[in-house]
């Protein structure tokens, strides 16, 4: 099986990549991990989809760094909407797989009451222009490639870096505040689906290979507020200190932010290949794999 990875040097792609290393892999990045690609750019793409004629291209290539969204729209619209366009495009005149990260922000507007997590049949209603980009690709995406998947996850962190929000992640966020004694203040209104990139990998490999086409949710199963995670993760990691909870309007921000955006893995529930774990479950592998990392590195 041939697989191409877009976005193979980012958070996600570096797992994925492992996910997928027992298959004929091509890496492509801004960066230019094999192959150098911006998505925003048609030409390449299709030449590079045209010449590779890869059996599944994963598309992790995003502008997600939410703030920045706001300011810059067009260029959020031109990777989130064009760029997964002109993907698409080339996935269908070729017969490629696609298989598509998208995001819990396309929810938010309209919680489902009662109360309980995003299904794929619930009607999208973003807040914010990194939100709206995202579902202006996936519609585009649905309208031009048959073969697709659509995977939206929710709350990432994961071993490599995050390369749009300065290389960190929340986790490693929380644990620079642990280890800088500074002051933490974390949320205890605002609920997600917290989703470690090693547990994704896995479930979208398995998506590759057995879904049929559509819109899926892989997220971590479980639903928690960023203070719970907070607090979850200095446990794993064996870190004294102290979390003080604080409210969403405690946080003065630009952009309007959902405060409810978990996810349920309905349709690979039933389809019976659904293996995402538990977020707390996840987060112990997680701990477990980054103490290994840092001896592995350590002088």
């Amino acid at each position: 099986m041939r697989v191409l990875v877009i976005g193979a040097a980012g958070q996600l792609g570096v797992d994925l990549c492992a996910a997928f290393s027992n298959e004929a892999l091509y890496r492509a990045d801004l960066d230019g991990s094999d192959i150098t690609l911006d998505v925003c750019d048609q030409s390449a793409v299709q030449r590079i989809i045209h010449d590779l004629r890869p059996d599944i291209v994963v598309n992790t290539a995003a502008e997600h760094e939410v703030e920045q969204c706001e300011t810059k729209p067009a260029r959020a619209f031109m990777v989130n909407a064009t760029g997964a366009l002109w993907v698409a495009q080339a996935c269908a005149q070729t017969g490629a797989r696609l298989l598509h990260i998208s995001t819990d922000y396309v929810f938010g507007g309209a919680p489902p009451q009662p109360l309980r997590p995003y299904g794929e049949d619930d009607p999208p209603a973003p807040l914010n222009v990194y939100g709206a980009s995202k579902c202006a690709g996936e519609h585009l995406i649905a309208a031009i490639c048959p073969d697709y998947l659509i995977v939206r996850t929710a709350a990432l962190y994961g071993l490599a870096p995050c390369r749009g929000k300065g290389g960190r992640n929340f986790v490693e966020t929380m644990l620079s505040l642990a280890a800088a004694g500074r002051e933490i203040k974390v949320v205890t209104d605002v609920f997600t689906s917290p989703t470690c990139t090693l547990a994704l990998a896995r479930q979208l490999r398995l998506l590759a290979e057995k879904a049929r086409p559509g819109v899926y949710h892989a997220a971590c199963t479980g639903v928690c507020s960023w203070y719970e995670f907070a607090k979850a993760i200095f446990e794993e990691t064996n870190v004294q200190t102290t979390v003080t909870p604080a409210k969403m309007a405690d946080f003065q921000s630009k952009v309007r932010r959902p405060n409810f955006v978990a996810l349920e893995n309905k349709r690979a529930n039933e389809a019976g290949i659904n293996i995402m774990s538990h977020w707390r479950e996840a987060l112990t592998e997680y701990a477990a794999a980054r103490r290994l990392s840092t001896r592995a590195t350590a002088p």
